[in-house]
């Protein structure tokens, strides 16, 4: 990559990074809601309670990351593209310097630096708020966990974001979004469900996102199940986006 083009994925970066912090649904859905829905739920709860011999504070605060990182990723990611794809902007983009990579890897860059900076906030904020008390490492690997999950999470937005008409992608990405956050188990705890539901929510991605962190500071293994559900998720909607963005090029 010259030098030339390495300043347009950069200079893109920036810009993304800068339109998505500028993004007022953004700041809301992925920043304050899930510290707004962490005060409320570890208030209004017993301050001793446990859930797998975990700590309330310290088990909610891995759900509310979790479902931080979805929304950023599923909402945020795919009215971008949808947007752009409506208004021609990706097709003008085709004659300017800048890769036809660069242009969808500048959105997942910028999308997972400001998350690695959501999930740091939303971490400082319970440990010096709600007292949560964790070691270093379990800081650290649970952090990295959800934020290693959260590219599952941009792999929906973009294909949801398929769908060219904004308003449409808006609807579909808040149903998909609360969907799975309320099946997944991260607005409540999965071992409240039913039998039934909890069969159901171990396919959904949001559960092992949630599970893997709260298993890790429960002192838990680490299961790969995780791993293999959220890969199956990236590669089914990366298929799939690319199969219908060829067919609507084609069109």
């Amino acid at each position: 990559m010259d030098i030339t083009m390495r300043r347009a994925a950069v200079a893109q970066f920036k810009v993304e990074m800068l339109r998505t912090l500028r993004n007022r649904r953004f700041v809301f859905f992925t920043i304050i809601m899930p510290i707004a829905f962490y005060f409320i739920f570890t208030s209004s709860m017993d301050s001793e309670m446990q859930v797998g011999g975990i700590d309330w504070s310290a088990y909610y605060l891995m759900s509310m990351a979790a479902y931080g990182v979805a929304g950023s990723g599923i909402m945020t990611l795919s009215q971008k593209f949808s947007k752009e794809r409506s208004q021609g902007w990706a097709r003008l983009l085709k004659i300017t310097p800048l890769p036809s990579w660069a242009f969808v890897v500048s959105k997942v860059a910028a999308q997972a630096v400001i998350n690695l900076f959501m999930i740091i906030i939303l971490f400082i904020v319970a440990a010096t708020v709600k007292g949560v008390d964790l070691s270093s490492s379990l800081w650290i690997e649970s952090g990295l966990w959800i934020w290693f999950g959260s590219f599952s999470f941009m792999a929906i937005g973009t294909l949801v974001g398929t769908v060219r008409n904004a308003d449409v992608v808006q609807v579909v990405g808040m149903i998909v979004y609360m969907s799975m956050s309320l099946l997944g188990g991260l607005w409540t705890p999965t071992e409240t469900m039913s039998s039934t539901m909890q069969v159901i929510a171990h396919a959904m991605p949001t559960y092992w996102l949630g599970y893997e962190a709260r298993n890790l500071i429960g002192g838990g293994t680490f299961d790969w199940m995780g791993v293999l559900v959220l890969g199956a998720y990236v590669i089914g909607a990366v298929i799939l986006s690319s199969y219908i963005m060829k067919k609507q090029e084609a069109v």
